[in-house]
């Protein structure tokens, strides 16, 4: 048929006549024309609205297909094209490695979208209920990632004739001066992945390291971010973050309270031994609260002090402060109606027998943490 529209013109290229020549750059001109407009269908199609299912697969579809390189689709129009023709083997050869390298390429894009898509739709819908899953999860999808384009450059390799044998055991050799190089960033890759497997922390929880304390936001391959209260972001270094001392409070289900009552020095002895019972009162009518212990603990330097201990059923820090200030109120009223003072920082000085009283700011000691 195509003899009937192309008349043979006696030039022939490479072993092919014109006519063949012609063809060829016709079915691959065809073929990258249809192949453009059914990835532009397809989409549109994908899109629609009456295509939109509850797990997303319509958009992650749609995706894959607008993911689809232009120059992939012209090379591998290319390809099918010219296999009408008779070709040299070198300009066959290329013609086969160009065209295994641009699948190649295009096939190490889609499936590292498809692990990034699924990685967000499963970080999104476990995030508040499993957030250890997703931690892990973030690791070995970054796992499959590097083995995925390492197992495609060793195919397009040993397709290009490199002997991938030699070339491994080359590699092993020269990872030792490589690593040497860059073992503080290796040694930041591999406190992540122990993060992952040990789970110190996860994503959302509340940390102190040293000084510092926030909500853990991202577990990175070289470094892990905290939120802190006042806002800013806290970016710490994986391997100096596990050689310090962490404390997750997320971690904590319950919460113990130790909080020091000081009273001055004049205080009766029978007012003194109802501290103990008046603190205790007040903290067992409270809900979710176990009272441990109300002690006159020591001679304190300028007062009389009673450490209270007790334990909060939640790790909740706003619950805490509630209670606590209820207590105190509690404990403010009862001591004013017993006549209890409460000591004030002071201190004596002597002069030429007479005696002369400086008093400071008043101080409070209460020992819990957010």
């Amino acid at each position: 048929m195509m003899d009937i529209f192309l008349p043979d013109l006696g030039l022939v290229i490479f072993g092919n006549s014109i006519q063949c020549w012609l063809y060829a750059t016709f079915t691959l001109l065809l073929l990258y024309i249809l192949t453009r407009l059914l990835k532009y269908i397809l989409v549109r199609k994908v899109k629609g609205p009456t295509q939109v299912t509850a797990a997303g697969w319509d958009d992650l579809l749609a995706e894959l297909i607008e993911r689809i390189h232009p120059a992939f689709l012209l090379i591998a129009s290319i390809y099918i094209g010219t296999l009408t023709l008779t070709l040299p083997i070198l300009l066959t050869n290329i013609l086969d490695k160009t065209f295994t390298l641009a699948a190649l390429l295009q096939t190490g894009i889609l499936v590292t979208h498809v692990l990034r898509s699924l990685m967000d739709k499963y970080r999104q819908k476990k995030l508040e209920r499993n957030a250890e899953a997703v931690t892990t999860l973030s690791s070995v999808t970054f796992i499959l990632r590097v083995v995925l384009w390492v197992s495609l450059l060793l195919v397009a390799l040993d397709n290009f004739g490199v002997n991938v044998t030699t070339l491994i055991a080359g590699l092993g050799v020269g990872g030792i001066a490589v690593a040497l190089s860059v073992q503080n960033i290796l040694s930041d890759l591999f406190a992540s992945f122990s993060i992952v497997l040990d789970k110190p922390f996860v994503i959302g929880d509340f940390i102190i390291v040293g000084e510092f304390m926030g909500t853990v936001e991202y577990i990175g391959l070289k470094t892990t971010r905290l939120r802190s209260l006042s806002g800013e972001q806290l970016i710490f270094s994986n391997a100096d973050l596990l050689s310090s001392r962490i404390r997750n409070y997320k971690r904590m289900y319950e919460r113990r309270v130790v909080f020091i009552l000081r009273v001055i020095y004049q205080t009766p002895s029978e007012k003194l031994e109802v501290i103990p019972s008046i603190t205790r009162n007040i903290i067992e009518k409270l809900k979710k609260i176990r009272f441990e212990r109300a002690h006159f603990m020591e001679y304190g330097s300028y007062s009389l002090n009673f450490e209270v201990v007790y334990w909060i059923d939640t790790p909740d820090y706003l619950y805490y402060m509630d209670i606590q200030q209820i207590i105190n109120l509690e404990i403010l009223n009862h001591f004013k109606q017993h006549g209890i003072e409460f000591a004030l920082p002071t201190q004596k000085i002597e002069l030429s027998g007479e005696q002369r009283i400086e008093t400071q700011a008043p101080q409070t000691t209460n020992h819990s943490y957010s």
